[in-house]
């Protein structure tokens, strides 16, 4: 509702100037009344004139002033007089049947329309208010410590803007995470290249993360992480990594690489090995767990009884198992038996006596020969 231009109204003379004039016209009428009647009537033209009489007063309209002068006696017919519109959602600073008196101010402020966005609903809505936080506070509208209004609280109102309110939640929450565990590995001669051994499983560790999370009119618009606690800490997987390389598998059908003689023996050799390390074991407790009351006491992992000078342990991926190898420095043995620490190039030799095995202890460099399924005609 907009305002119309006001209109000035021409100067007339007043009620006392009136009324004087008509006893001055009608003296003979008034020497007529009585003396009572006559004040009476004088009275009245006061009153009467004095109501009529021009008064002055400051019009305000949307914040613009006028100087008006008027005869009208009531708020509502000065508006009507001037052309001013209004309308129930306007604010007046007097009330329509208010009397004007000379040097008034009368506001009005005309309400503006505005569209209004919050809680996911859009609406139109009025207002007299000067700026965005009075309006928000004349639709009862209350804010969060958070939420946010667009354009600022401080925004003056203008007909026909846009205005939001943003509901602004911020939540804080933890949340458990694992820590994956690392893989460590190590080398190791037992085993052959290729081939891998756990030796330590690996676990996971548990963190606990302090997680912020702003949430804007119910939709996530950032989350970060503001700290973190170790609740349990990861344990390495070691993995063992085999180093030693893969021994040619031998075979009957295996070619001699040469012949030797050895202790006035002439025999072919299928491999010679260096470097091998002998050890001595007997059948007792010590050396295979089991006593002469064992059912398979001094029995070999071939099935042949122990018997010294023939019988040692071996690594059956370096001879197989069956097999006669020559041991320089002790003689022609037969592959007959197996044990958890011989692996790779070591040898174990059978004694018969646990005292000689103990002294024999373990003994590094010596160089075998290996010969094959068939002993040579005198290590039989």
């Amino acid at each position: 509702m907009g305002a119309k231009q006001l209109k000035n109204q021409d100067m007339r003379p007043s009620g006392m100037s009136t009324a004087l004039s008509w006893i001055q016209t009608n003296t003979q009428m008034v020497a007529g009344l009585g003396s009572g009647l006559l004040a009476l009537f004088i009275i009245i033209a006061i009153l009467v004139g004095q109501g009529l009489q021009d008064k002055q007063v400051t019009l305000v309209i949307d914040g613009t002033q006028q100087q008006v002068d008027t005869r009208q006696e009531t708020v509502l017919s000065l508006l009507e007089e001037q052309g001013v519109d209004w309308g129930a959602d306007d604010w007046l600073s007097s009330s329509l049947d208010e009397s004007i008196s000379d040097g008034d101010i009368i506001e009005i402020k005309h309400a503006a329309e505005v569209v209004l966005t919050m809680d996911g609903e859009t609406s139109s809505r009025v207002t007299t208010a000067n700026t965005i936080a009075e309006a928000l506070q004349d639709w009862r509208i209350t804010l969060g410590e958070e939420d946010r209004v667009e354009p600022s609280l401080r925004q003056s109102i203008e007909a026909g803007m846009e205005l939001s309110v943003v509901r602004v939640q911020t939540v804080l929450e933890e949340v458990e995470e694992a820590v994956p565990y690392e893989i460590e590995t190590e080398e190791d001669n037992n085993l052959l290249k290729g081939k891998e051994r756990v030796v330590q499983a690996g676990q996971d560790g548990l963190v606990v993360k302090q997680i912020k999370q702003v949430w804007e009119d119910g939709l996530l618009v950032s989350s970060e992480v503001v700290g973190e606690t170790v609740k349990q800490e990861p344990v390495d997987e070691i993995v063992a990594l085999g180093t030693r390389n893969p021994v040619m598998i031998l075979s009957a059908s295996s070619p001699n690489v040469q012949t030797v003689t050895k202790d006035g023996v002439t025999f072919g050799v299928k491999k010679v090995l260096e470097n091998v390390t002998l050890t001595a074991y007997d059948a007792g407790v010590a050396s295979t767990g089991k006593d002469e009351d064992h059912p398979y006491y001094g029995i070999t992992y071939t099935g042949t009884t122990v018997s010294e000078g023939r019988t040692a342990a071996v690594d059956p991926d370096v001879i197989p198992l069956g097999w006669w190898f020559y041991v320089e420095g002790i003689g022609f043995r037969k592959a007959e038996d197996i044990g958890s620490a011989i692996q790779g190039k070591k040898v174990d030799i059978y004694m018969e006596s646990e005292d000689e095995a103990n002294i024999f202890g373990r003994q590094k460099g010596y160089t075998v020969y290996i010969v094959g399924p068939n002993p040579p005609d005198l290590a039989k």
